[in-house]
């Protein structure tokens, strides 16, 4: 996953970078700016926790999925347009590393801190 990430992290910098607005959904989103941006990351994060909701209740378990992959990628825009100031893929992703999120349970994480 962390190839595809990398792989995509590339492709939004390259599209906001040097995308035309008028031709890429990326350059245009990038373009309107960061409020723009985050409104987007919203509306997904509210049809994911709704088709999350659903699924629950027996709804089709395929668009969870689906939402929670636009969700991401339109975290990955906000991250790559925040990358000029510090933040980005790269680095949340060493953020995550660093808290222990490598497949171990964060209560074995925990005991293995206390010494």
């Amino acid at each position: 996953m962390s190839d595809l990430l990398e792989t995509l992290d590339a492709v939004i910098a390259e599209r906001r970078l040097s995308g035309d607005p008028s031709s890429s959904y990326v350059a245009g989103l990038c373009h309107k700016g960061l409020d723009a941006i985050l409104k987007k990351i919203a509306e997904e994060s509210g049809e994911t926790i709704m088709a999350a909701k659903d699924a629950q209740h027996g709804g089709e378990t395929l668009a969870v999925v689906k939402e929670t992959a636009d969700l991401w990628f339109h975290c990955l825009v906000m991250l790559s347009s925040l990358a000029r100031v510090g933040a980005g893929d790269r680095r949340t992703r060493a953020a995550l590393r660093t808290l222990g999120y490598r497949g171990k349970s964060r209560s074995r994480r925990q005991e293995s801190t206390r010494g």
